[in-house]
């Protein structure tokens, strides 16, 4: 296991990794193509990308960016689900010495106007089911220019003067552009943009050197367990996500093995999947789990073939950990991190100790600390929560075009992650919940992930999440929203009764709402500020 030394509330794993050179992400490609040109980098479906083909179209796309003028600094709006055109555009962008601006295809016409405003981005990258909605915002007519993914154009009748297909774009470039020089520490790869769950959306600049270090760290503490160029990574997480972002695709390319794309999470459709391509990792989140794990006759679709499983963006459930490992054979690995950690910082060590619940220790390089609540100045004793902070290479250069908020955010090197968490002896990390989901009932603080682990427990839940809502003489009291396995059946009053014998009274859910669904992120992260804001509205405040 990477050492880690402990001392008082503070934890770093030793071994930062060391680069004999700084490389810029296209650079990282190169270097992959030398050793695997020949494998098979990206397949989406029954088409194959090998390591040398990606490389050419990359600089291909770069060609053409080119020529429309894109120089280096300029930001470039990528909005694609999952698709080799998406990473193919990724790497083209940057060997122009340009910024990808990352923006959620399942944004709103109002939430895709701010990204492209607030960036400053005059080219986007559309996919085609999604380009009518684009052209009906107020920016559209004011971009250089926007590129259409869509295989069959027929659809489009007309396209309107500004934009372009794809193929097109690539058909009309004859040269291979070769990279724009770059400082990897001091040139910005990546705007990505926060959920904006604490207010105004904000775009993290994360530099060339902040994402290589990052996909290198992980490979240094994953020794003993790590990916290989023979390694298949089915990625059903989308790559406009950091998660999907760093941990599977550059990951990915980093260590030569085939990325395998699907443009969404169907549960059938990844089971059929595994069973014919046989994947070896599959990053996730919970609810891809609970899915998963909960599908039946799951086991018949080959399974096991997958060896490595991680978990991040949320929370897993202890019982969804032991329940997954048991039916698949794969071992499961907890991380932790933050868009504005490129993200990862934490993941359970690959050898050694191993505690369920927690995300694990910090990766190589890395620092993080427990301070006080209230001014984030004083390291705390082991065992105490407070808040979760991080110093590391991989943090951020800072949000774009705020600086206020990046001081409240980078104080003295150390990024405030808005984590409440605990570290133990061992240097192991608990998150135990996000500050502003903190409930206070009566006087008692009460942390919805713990209501929810004991949920997880109960054989009738598939998925569960708690907010605090008001509550004329309690101030909040807990309200839990439930969704149940298929053809299970529970009261509500089962339910409370189930939650009375595992704990204290004070934290047991006073309201309790069965759905057939909850609201979810992108990447599958369940949305507790939607709920507490539909209760907030259910109650008139």
């Amino acid at each position: 296991m990477k050492m880690v030394t402990v001392v008082g509330s503070v934890s770093h794993a030793k071994g930062k990794p060391i680069q004999r050179r700084l490389l810029s992400l296209p650079q990282m490609l190169d270097q992959t193509v030398r050793q695997h040109g020949d494998r098979t980098a990206v397949q989406f479906y029954e088409t194959e990308i090998s390591y040398r083909k990606l490389q050419d179209l990359s600089r291909l796309a770069a060609g053409a960016f080119r020529r429309l003028g894109v120089k280096k600094g300029d930001r470039i709006g990528l909005m694609l689900p999952n698709c080799p055109q998406y990473v193919v555009a990724f790497y083209g962008i940057l060997r122009c010495g340009a910024i990808v601006v990352q923006v959620n295809p399942m944004y709103t016409k109002r939430e895709i106007e701010f990204v492209l405003q607030d960036s400053g981005a005059d080219v986007l990258i559309v996919f085609g089911d999604l380009y009518s909605r684009f052209k009906k915002t107020n920016l559209f007519s004011r971009l250089r220019k926007v590129v259409v993914v869509k295989p069959d154009e027929s659809v489009f009748p007309g396209l309107a003067q500004n934009t372009v297909s794809w193929d097109n774009l690539l058909a009309g470039t004859s040269f291979m552009a070769d990279d724009e020089p770059i400082d990897p520490e001091r040139d910005v790869a990546v705007f990505q943009y926060t959920g904006g769950t604490t207010g105004r959306s904000k775009g993290a600049m994360l530099t060339h050197f902040n994402l290589v270090t990052n996909v290198l760290q992980l490979n240094d503490h994953s020794r003993g367990n790590s990916l290989t160029e023979t390694d298949r990574i089915l990625i059903a997480i989308p790559l406009f996500h950091i998660y999907g972002m760093t941990c599977a695709m550059n990951l990915g390319i980093l260590n030569g093995s085939t990325i395998i794309l699907l443009s969404r999470f169907e549960p059938l459709e990844v089971l059929q999947t595994i069973k014919k391509y046989r994947p070896t990792c599959f990053p996730g989140v919970p609810t891809m789990y609970v899915a998963l794990n909960s599908y039946p006759k799951a086991e018949q679709y080959g399974i096991d073939s997958i060896r490595i499983c991680n978990s991040g963006s949320a929370p897993i459930p202890v019982e969804l950990i032991q329940s997954f490992e048991k039916k698949t054979g794969a071992s499961m690995y907890e991380g932790y991190g933050l868009s504005e950690a490129s993200p990862t910082t934490h993941n359970t060590p690959r050898t050694g100790q191993k505690k369920p619940g927690s995300v694990g220790i910090p990766l190589p390089g890395t620092e993080a600390r427990i301070v006080d609540l209230k001014t984030g100045t004083e390291t705390l004793p082991i065992g105490e929560a407070g808040e979760l902070v991080i110093r590391g290479p991989q943090v951020m250069k800072g949000y774009w075009n705020m600086p206020e908020e990046t001081k409240q955010a980078i104080r003295d090197g150390w990024l405030f992650t808005g984590n409440i968490a605990r570290m133990d002896q061992d240097g192991f990390f608990y998150i135990v919940d996000r500050k502003k989901d903190l409930i206070i009932a009566s006087g008692y603080n009460i942390y919805p992930r713990e209501i929810e682990e004991v949920l997880y427990t109960h054989p009738a839940v598939m998925e569960a999440a708690v907010v605090g809502v008001t509550d004329p003489y309690r101030g909040e009291t807990v309200k839990a929203f439930i969704v149940l396995k298929p053809e299970a059946q529970v009261t509500g009053k089962e339910i409370e009764q189930f939650c009375r014998r595992n704990l204290a009274p004070f934290k047991v859910p006073k309201q309790i709402e069965f759905r057939k669904s909850l609201p979810k992120t992108a990447v599958g992260k369940i949305l507790r500020r939607v709920l507490a804001e539909e209760e907030k509205k259910r109650n008139g405040n």
